[in-house]
């Protein structure tokens, strides 16, 4: 073979190992091109638009995505699909699991008991086994818990301001908040006031036509969610509108869609909140040692424009104490 056969297959070989290594490089995720590099995977129920809060906070904190730090985001709106989703970022070998909401952090921890993971929207992680207790969580989750019915409990309150001849209240939850103690409080709220509160649990969007068409019958006069995810409170928003009667959610997304009152933490403050707990882990802190929060920033949104087809008149008590009215 003369001196120009040999580079020809020379440079063939190395045309085709470039190609391979193209191949791969497209394959394989980003965050594995870059030795070094934090691999973060989250996991959310709502809008990918909610994390950009938390990237914004660890870019504050002097992450650099591309640069120290690699971000996955999976946004799952079906609940069966969260124990696969979390097992895919456990796989591209993920250092933390960012969770937001009950069902997909339980979906994370059913996955992996070593890889850290942090909660964002959780309801009494204490009562769903995800910690031992707030200050000494254990194990490998820590984050912030909406613990106790407070909010629940507020937004009956601002229900009764705005429409104080209700009489019968459906609280819709979700199934992950059965355990929580809100019912328990807001039933005790409820029979205070004399009205009947109808607690509904509701698993899908697609259960509540048969919801509304019982409590329809039951002659419900306004309604109360808590513990559903962010999706499910934007797509039963029209629902609810249908038939007429006055709500109030724990999203404010909920009521720029159309719903009438929200009552709930600031979702922004909370993904920042995120990244505070992902900063320390990735410097080298344990899940087990960092304190699980609360919120601290919670929100009045009023919908005037809803009231107005409602048929209702906001009182001022609470128009004054909204931090936003949609005219």
């Amino acid at each position: 073979m003369d001196r120009r056969a040999v580079i020809e297959v020379i440079a063939g070989g190395l045309t085709r190992a470039v190609v391979v290594m193209l191949v791969l490089m497209a394959w394989l995720p980003a965050w594995a091109q870059r030795p070094g590099v934090a691999k973060i995977g989250v996991i959310t129920s709502g809008s990918p638009a909610l994390v950009d809060a938390f990237r914004q906070r660890l870019r504050e904190l002097g992450y650099v995505e591309g640069q120290n730090v690699a971000i996955q985001v999976r946004a799952v709106t079906q609940p069966e699909r969260f124990r696969e989703v979390a097992a895919e970022l456990v796989g591209h070998g993920v250092d933390v699991i960012v969770a937001s909401g009950t069902a997909t952090t339980r979906a994370a921890k059913e996955v992996t008991s070593t890889i850290p993971i942090v909660m964002v929207s959780v309801g009494n992680a204490v009562a769903a086994g995800f910690v031992k207790s707030l200050p000494r969580p254990g194990g490998n989750v820590t984050g912030q818990s909406m613990m106790g019915a407070e909010t629940g409990l507020k937004g009956f309150d601002l229900l009764m301001e705005v429409v104080p001849r209700a009489k019968r209240v459906a609280a819709l939850y979700s199934p992950e908040a059965a355990a929580n103690v809100a019912l328990g409080v807001l039933g005790a709220a409820a029979k205070s006031k004399e009205v009947t509160l109808q607690p509904v649990e509701l698993d899908r969007p697609d259960d509540l036509d048969p919801a509304l068409t019982a409590m329809g019958q039951a002659r419900s006069d306004a309604l109360l969610f808590f513990g559903l995810r962010f999706e499910q409170q934007i797509r039963i928003v029209e629902i609810v509108a249908r038939n007429r009667l006055p709500a109030v959610y724990g999203t404010r997304e909920a009521v720029d869609a159309g719903g009438l009152m929200s009552f709930g933490p600031k979702i922004p403050d909370l993904w920042r909140g995120a990244a505070n707990y992902v900063d320390k882990i990735l410097k080298g802190a344990k899940p087990s040692d960092l304190p699980v929060g609360q919120p601290t920033t919670f929100e009045l949104v009023v919908n005037l424009k809803t009231a107005k087809v409602l048929g209702l008149t906001i009182p001022q008590s609470v128009l004054a104490r909204a931090d936003e009215v949609i005219q």
